[in-house]
């Protein structure tokens, strides 16, 4: 059954009349086109300064197919049926945070991908849009909804936390490292071991059952064709004594899993001067000139790219963070390998310890990625179940971004 009819059959719109401005599922055959183009002309920045845009590969509603319970809205206006806004939602179980002997659960709704053709801002378009994906997600069980979008982006934050009541609730990092021409070296001293998805699973449950917003389906997001492994990093010297099978953990050790982004939609960087492109290009003519100095240079990213996400993070022991930057140095070299990759990103909470062991260049990362979140039927905000501040750290889902 095509995605439109499961989603209408879930979908109940508030006004049976048919307004100036209608909100409707997404059906692939009518829109994909509109929704491309559209997507294109909303470019996410500010005038002038630099910015990432985000180019959708194929299929507009991949971002948030991998989820078994999705929805894709957008807004015709006029007489002409015009579609001048897009906005995608989906829903998953994950952990709150709250300290307790097992893990708690809570129904969550995502928002993300709202855009609004800029000839048709002001019109209450994107507050509509809203509104309708918050109602198809209360219908479909939802207990919160939250969404994440750059400090920058004041024109999200004041739609969100100004008219729709939201609440700025989490700051992750973001940290941004650039694939260079060059293999990385890792420490002769460390054994990097490739953990096949069941024991993966096996091993995050264990490690964020009281971290916040891990998914219950961890099990689907690891089997997952677009997750390119799960590595755990640990002494040469405990390797002989240690059995993965136990479920026991070595006393000093790293995990991560890597996420291939590339195919669902890429990025590149505009609004930057000559002399930057000039200096940037300047770094890969010297690198190729003299590729024995090693230089670190800059890649192509102003033309579209791709990324590796690495996700799941944790760190363990004395060495701990030795070996996490021994697997962000194979996360790195495996990016190497892939022509359309450019860099590699990790996003975390501020407050995570392995934060400070991830490399990264700060001119490309930023301190502060707002989350903000809203609980269905409270006018008050009671998150109940999620502490408005908190030291958990936080599981980011590959899948939401």
């Amino acid at each position: 059954m095509p995605f439109s009819k499961i989603a209408a059959e879930n979908y109940v719109p508030s006004s049976a009349k048919k307004p100036r401005v209608a909100v409707r599922p997404y059906d692939e055959w009518r829109d994909k086109a509109a929704v491309e183009e559209l997507e294109q002309r909303c470019e996410v920045g500010q005038p002038g300064k630099p910015s990432l845009v985000t180019d959708l590969m194929g299929d507009p509603i991949a971002r948030v197919r991998n989820f078994v319970s999705h929805i894709m809205l957008v807004v015709e206006y006029g007489d002409g049926r015009e579609i001048v806004g897009v906005i995608r939602g989906c829903i998953k179980t994950a952990t709150s945070g709250k300290k307790s002997s097992s893990p708690i659960y809570v129904k969550l709704a995502y928002i993300l991908g709202l855009r609004v053709s800029s000839t048709h801002r002001r019109l209450g378009i994107a507050i509509k849009l809203v509104q309708e994906l918050e109602e198809w997600c209360k219908n479909n069980g939802a207990e919160y909804a939250y969404m994440a979008t750059e400090c920058s982006n004041q024109a999200s934050l004041n739609l969100f936390t100004q008219k729709c009541n939201y609440k700025k609730f989490r700051n992750p990092t973001v940290l941004v490292q650039p694939v260079h021409l060059h293999h990385k070296p890792l420490p002769s001293d460390i054994t990097i071991v490739r953990v096949p998805p069941d024991l993966a699973e096996s091993v995050y449950r264990k490690l964020f059952s009281i971290s916040e917003f891990f998914p219950k389906d961890i099990d689907h997001l690891l089997s997952n064709k677009l997750n390119l492994g799960t590595f755990i990093a640990l002494p040469k010297k405990l390797l002989p004594n240690w059995d993965p099978n136990t479920g026991e953990f070595p006393a000093s050790f790293a995990i991560l899993s890597v996420w291939d982004t590339k195919e669902v939609f890429r990025l590149r960087v505009k609004g930057v001067s000559s002399l930057t492109h000039a200096a940037c290009l300047g770094t890969r003519v010297v690198d190729a000139m003299a590729p024995w100095l090693k230089i670190p240079s800059i890649p192509n990213i102003f033309k579209n790219f791709g990324f590796y996400f690495m996700y799941g993070l944790h760190m363990e022991g004395q060495d701990g963070p030795k070996l996490l930057k021994a697997l962000c140095k194979m996360a790195h070299n495996m990016a190497r390998n892939d022509s359309r990759c450019r860099v590699v990103v990790a996003e975390v909470g501020q407050n995570d310890p392995v934060r400070e062991a991830i490399p990264h260049w700060k001119k490309f990362s930023w301190d502060e990625d707002i989350w903000c979140i809203k609980r269905f039927g409270q006018i008050n905000q009671d998150y109940h179940e999620f502490p408005v501040s908190s030291s958990s750290p936080i599981f980011v889902d590959p899948r939401d971004l």
